[in-house]
């Protein structure tokens, strides 16, 4: 298995503006990037048919995060899928999803097999036993 090292903790939003406005001037954190994906590969990849998403990252001292406002944003019916407000995700890197995704166990559940997103990363989402969604993705 590859080693994992932490990337970001991500948290679905309805209003990505609203967002980091509270995450940059209400708590003080950095805004180190704003970015929009979406295309077939990223649909696939989070398991939300048409979806695309604008991104914001921002630093905590260190820890990333991710504020994603998706389109089309999930309804109370999605079981607290990546794209319903509030969702949350723990997103973590390694050197090569492939090899990654062919280890692991037979029986870990994954949205979709790895997907290259238009912004070039190549992502996989798995679910721990409780449901809880991993993004793995390119180091």
């Amino acid at each position: 298995m590859q080693d994992l090292s932490a990337h970001h903790v991500g948290i679905t939003v309805s209003d990505l503006d609203r967002a980091v406005e509270f995450y940059s001037e209400g708590l003080g954190l950095d805004v180190l990037a704003r970015f929009s994906i979406g295309g077939e590969a990223f649909a696939t990849g989070v398991g939300v048919d048409g979806a695309s998403a604008d991104f914001a990252h921002l630093d905590a001292d260190g820890a990333r995060v991710e504020l994603v406002e998706y389109d089309p944003e999930g309804d109370d019916d999605t079981g607290g899928d990546v794209n319903q407000p509030g969702a949350k995700h723990l997103g973590l890197a390694v050197d090569d999803v492939d090899a990654f995704y062919e280890n692991l166990p037979e029986d870990a559940e994954t949205i979709s097999e790895p997907q290259t997103t238009e912004s070039g990363t190549r992502i996989l989402f798995v679910r721990d036993p409780e449901g809880n969604l991993v993004e793995i993705l390119d180091a």
